[in-house]
């Protein structure tokens, strides 16, 4: 509220996703909504429309500010793998482009627009034996580079990547190989080991990465991105290709191969790491006696001198979450984050409705919203298509899931990543930037509603909501002096869509270094002021007059607007309160008094500059009183 100041078939999916074209739009109060729900009655099934309306609600509210933004967007979406192009052209060719078209199409399908290839064998491969681009004999070496062939990916790969190209032009292409050939490295095979510890192997390795990437863009496929390793921690990879790359090594192979690419391929950008957000314990457990495990790696890396070369960081999600990726960026803000990959599992006994809801509700929370609310400017699964075994593949994972999955009777079937992907890469566009909405629930669930919205190239916006709890939740959406109201069904995913609309928005203050104290438990008192609805402060004991909360801003700064946002925690706001302003903690402005009816309460105040602003309930409730979030606007 606001107060002023007071004294299912394949077929069938592709035809149901038919969208708006990518064009200018008029301001429009219209919003077009899509959802899929964990029992599979909805699969990106759109709803009919809702329409913004002037005014508030006493509803939880998903506050989307236009006018903060964040990290652009690259894309969404998978990998082709050798075993995915095996997958796909075991289909007819008609089948084959069905499922393409349902794949990259943005009309007809979801949009992929972001596709990371391995260079060479990966343990997703339908070959008999692992490979590279340039393997010769055992104790043979190949330094000029002779023996370099990417006639195995000219078969299947390649088509199906310059095909995608076609569907939708916007895809961009990553590269990342698992293991550079065996005769550069360690015990002379893919499979485990390191570099050797020789400048003519960096140098060569190098050239190997730089040679791929002038065959594929002759091939028609320019590559976008890189990385030098896959998962260069992963020193035991399960009979599938590997390497142990230490920091030194990786920068050491970035010095060599920057100016080699910049001259050839300026387009291409570098991505370090390309692993987990925190180092597995196996991986900590494996490494060798003496050395360092090496736990902050990407700090290390873009630490070095390589660093000029490197645009950013690629994570994985095996192991820690999310929000290593924002520490990363606080502590190296002109390197960008993306994420690069994670496959969809599940347990040898889960029945397929256990895999598709807990996949989806997973994603969801982890990699739909967690890693685009922590700065990555892609979200990238594994497979893009498998078989209904979870292969073909050559070691490694056995419990991994595609987008799509070839049945046995030969259709071809949608799995729970294909909407999770789905939901964003078919209404966020390449070129689209993040921005601000409140968010409330959290990667590990607490059953509150989590939420990302972007901004796209032609000014239209598209919301993404999850709401994380097993009952239906109701809940508002607002911009400015609009909003809307909706409810999703239990574990349900929506998108919401709108063209350029005409509201009011007010220019949020930065509480970036403010401080928070509390009448009552004080220790928590900074929750409120954190920019993040997931966490936060509670009185901890029933409400009685007098109790506050404190911001100190470190300096006087200009607002005229104060939101009271209890989140999720219904009924938990105060109905009666007052504000008061002050430049010095002890001379206090003559309160503004007001009633709150709802979760969220805007408070209009007079021109204020000030330092401190104070909020005290003045009513009695056997309720807590709760702040996920405390926001001044001017």
């Amino acid at each position: 509220m606001r107060t002023p100041a007071i004294g299912i078939a394949l077929a069938l999916t592709v035809a149901s996703l038919t969208g708006p074209t990518a064009q200018a739009h008029p301001s429009t109060t219209q919003v077009r909504v899509w959802v899929t729900t964990p029992d599979r009655a909805e699969l990106l099934h759109e709803r009919a429309p809702v329409t913004f309306q002037r005014g508030a609600s006493d509803r939880t509210t998903i506050t989307v500010d236009p006018r903060t933004s964040y990290q652009s967007v690259d894309g969404f979406g998978a990998s082709i793998t050798d075993s995915s192009a095996n997958v796909l052209y075991q289909l007819s060719p008609a089948d084959r482009e069905k499922t393409l078209r349902s794949l990259f199409d943005p009309e007809q399908g979801i949009g992929v627009s972001f596709l990371r290839q391995p260079v060479g064998s990966s343990d997703f491969t339908a070959e008999a034996e692992h490979y590279t681009y340039d393997d010769v004999p055992a104790g043979q070496t190949d330094f000029g580079l002779e023996h370099f062939s990417i006639a195995h990916d000219q078969q299947q790969i390649l088509p199906l990547l310059r095909r995608a190209k076609q569907l939708n032009p916007a895809v961009k292409v990553m590269a990342t190989p698992w293991s550079p050939p065996a005769w550069m490295k360690t015990g002379d095979s893919l499979v485990g080991g390191r570099l050797k510890d020789d400048p003519a192997v960096y140098d060569a390795y190098a050239r190997y990465l730089v040679k791929f990437v002038q065959a594929y863009t002759k091939a028609g496929v320019p590559i976008d991105f890189l990385s030098i390793q896959n998962e260069p921690q992963n020193r035991k990879p399960s009979a599938y290709p590997g390497t142990d790359v230490p920091v030194r090594q990786e920068a050491a192979v970035i010095s060599a191969l920057g100016p080699k690419l910049r001259a050839v391929s300026p387009r291409t950008k570098i991505l370090g790491y390309d692993h987990n957000w925190t180092t597995h314990p196996a991986d900590i457990a494996s490494t060798p006696p003496g050395e360092d495990p090496e736990t902050d790696y990407p700090y290390k890396l873009l630490s070095s001198p390589a660093a000029q070369w490197i645009a950013g960081t690629a994570y994985h999600c095996y192991s820690g979450d999310a929000s290593e990726q924002t520490a990363l960026q606080k502590a190296f803000p002109s390197k960008g984050i993306w994420f690069t990959e994670c496959s969809g599992s599940h347990g040898p006994d889960d029945t397929p409705p256990q895999v598709f809801r807990g996949t989806l509700t997973w994603h969801a929370r982890n990699l739909m919203i967690g890693t685009t609310r922590n700065w990555a400017k892609s979200v990238v699964n594994w497979n893009i298509a498998l078989d209904s075994t979870g292969g073909p593949h050559l070691g490694g994972c056995d419990t991994c899931t595609g987008l799509v999955t070839l049945q046995p009777d030969g259709t071809v079937s949608t799995d729970a990543e294909y909407y999770t992907i789905g939901h964003l890469s078919k209404f966020v566009k390449p070129g689209a930037v993040r921005i601000g909405s409140t968010s409330y629930g959290t990667t590990g669930w607490n059953g509150q509603l989590m939420s990302v919205a972007f901004r796209n190239p032609d000014g239209s916006t598209a919301l993404v909501v999850h709401n994380e709890n097993d009952d239906p939740r109701s809940f508002a959406v607002a911009v400015g002096d609009r909003s809307f109201e909706y409810e999703l069904p239990g574990g349900a995913v929506a998108t919401y869509t709108w063209d350029r609309l005409s509201a009011d928005v007010p220019q949020a203050v930065s509480l970036e270094g403010a401080t928070a104290t509390a009448s009552v438990n004080d220790a928590e008192a900074g929750l409120a002021i954190d920019a993040d609805g997931s966490t936060v402060w509670q009185s901890k004991q029933a409400q009685a007059p007098g109790q506050w909360l404190q911001v100190d801003l470190g300096s006087a700064r200009h607002f005229r607007e104060l939101a009271l946002d209890s989140g999720g925690q219904l009924g938990d706001y105060a109905a009666t309160w007052q504000v008061a302003t002050s430049n010095d903690g002890v001379h206090w402005s003559a309160p503004v008094a007001g009633r709150s009816t709802g979760q969220l309460t805007t408070v209009e105040l007079r021109p204020t500059k000030a330092r401190f602003v104070r909020v005290t309930s003045t009513a009695t409730s056997a309720n807590w009183w709760s702040l996920a979030d405390l926001r001044l606007y001017r």
